[in-house]
């Protein structure tokens, strides 16, 4: 394994049980080991994006429109303007003379088409290197046309990925305080940090207003400018991504005093407690919310269960390996893999913090390798020597899974079902089941000598002709 790593990677990987744990991260990526992260653009666009009825507009060349265009997949239960990806589409020429003014005609043809609530403005790299003055044209733009036109300053060389995160925030942040507060009641909350991914953020909403909660606003998943606006007048920030979101809890704690709490909502105990936590905080405003919580999760748990008993009777004894993006996913797959009786064997992040990584420890077997800002060629070597039977990752894993003939679950922005709530939790057991018990992996040349049929007799009868 060590000749794959380079030199100055080595100590951002740890194998769980060998020494003291110590893990370097929130590094900017090693030039030339190809990281897995995405660039500080990409972090900041895959925060804001799923604001629904704000115009987004890419300043910078067609390519990093492209590649963000749709990104999170968040749906929305009312406008849809996200879903479009537009771009000032620089030219060498622009390059060259400055393109600010291509930027204020784009701003204003595009508001006025479309109408939005507000506008988000990123620089890309380009945008950085030439100079353009993105405050200043955002700020004509917006005394012009009377919303709000907000630069996101993520020049995609600055930094890495958490530098995106803090980008964003430093924009949403700019919209608060603007909002009239006076119909919010003293139980409600803002729940940050969930993209609703395959409606996932609708599921939470119920859980919370069944125990009587109102929810001011969702940030940024099926995200509303208006919510975002008065979102200091909720009295808690439930927080799930913390990588994403929680530099804006942080600003609304010192700015508005607003509390937050950092949950989870995959998997039984972690989507659980997060309920109960909530319950807890507002205990003294209503004694019995603890009781109906309790009575939420019983209800669910008793559906739930019985379905989960099934699949572990297939899949005891099987082996995992986790690459996501925030630390957080990882904590809470390890107990779900553990629910369906299976081991995680490697467990990583893209932008895990050194709190992280120790809470990722402390979970993990012995012999578990953690790893931080891994690139395709680590990851290939870890999946061969640990021999795994199902990879949980993103879009970029997907290939390095299938090129080994190994079983993928992607657990990230592309997905199409949800996996949050106890629902959630069923969806992730049945994707898991299908894919580790599916006989194709029998006849991978990775695992040929073990299980590959000697004959047609030998052959699953999915499998026969």
């Amino acid at each position: 394994m060590s000749d794959i790593i380079f030199e100055e990677r080595k100590d951002q990987i740890h194998v769980t049980g060998e020494g003291p744990f110590k893990l370097a991260c929130n590094r900017d990526s090693l030039a030339g080991a190809v990281s897995q992260r995405a660039c500080v653009f990409c972090g900041s666009r895959v925060v804001l994006y799923p604001i629904a009825d704000a115009l987004h507009l890419v300043h910078g060349p067609i390519g990093c429109a492209a590649y963000t265009w749709d990104i999170r997949g968040a749906l929305s239960s009312g406008p849809e303007l996200h879903r479009l990806s537009f771009s000032t589409d620089l030219q060498e020429k622009d390059v060259i003379f400055g393109g600010e003014k291509k930027l204020e005609a784009a701003l204003t043809e595009l508001i006025d088409r479309h109408e939005p609530k507000a506008a988000f403005v990123y620089s890309t790299c380009i945008v950085g290197i030439i100079g353009d003055d993105l405050a200043a044209v955002c700020k004509k733009v917006s005394a012009q046309k009377g919303i709000p036109v907000i630069p996101v300053q993520s020049e995609g060389f600055k930094g890495n990925k958490r530098e995106g995160y803090l980008a964003a925030c430093k924009a949403m942040f700019t919209l608060m305080g603007t909002g009239d507060t006076s119909d919010i009641p003293p139980i409600s909350l803002n729940i940050l940090g969930d993209f609703n991914l395959a409606g996932e953020i609708w599921i939470i909403r119920e859980y919370f207003e069944r125990m009587g909660i109102r929810v001011v606003a969702n940030i940024t998943g099926d995200g509303r400018v208006g919510d975002i606006a008065k979102a200091h007048g909720a009295a808690l920030n439930v927080v799930q991504c913390s990588g994403s979101t929680m530099d804006l809890a942080k600003m609304m704690r010192e700015t508005y005093g607003t509390p937050s709490v950092k949950v989870s909502y995959f998997g039984i105990e972690d989507m659980a407690e997060a309920l109960y936590t909530v319950a807890r905080f507002f205990k003294g405003l209503d004694p019995d919310m603890l009781a109906r919580t309790q009575a939420l999760v019983k209800e669910e748990l008793a559906v739930l269960y019985p379905k989960l008993a099934r699949f572990r009777q297939d899949l005891e004894g099987k082996k995992a390996a986790i690459y996501v993006g925030g630390a957080f996913k990882a904590f809470s797959l390890i107990k779900a893999f553990r629910h369906l009786g299976m081991s995680v064997v490697i467990a990583g992040s893209q932008t895990g913090t050194p709190e992280d990584y120790e809470e990722l420890a402390s979970i993990c077997d012995p012999g578990t390798i953690i790893v931080d800002d891994a690139n395709p060629l680590e990851l290939s070597a870890f999946l061969k020597e640990k021999d795994v039977d199902i990879f949980v990752g993103g879009v970029k894993e997907r290939p390095i899974a299938y090129k080994l003939g190994v079983g993928f679950c992607d657990h990230n922005h592309e997905r199409k079902e949800a996996l949050e709530g106890f629902v959630g939790m069923y969806n992730f057991a049945l994707e898991v089941h299908r894919t580790v018990m599916s006989p194709v992996w029998r006849f991978v040349p990775r695992r040929a000598g073990k299980t590959l049929a000697a004959g047609i007799s030998d052959l699953p009868k999915e499998c026969s002709i």
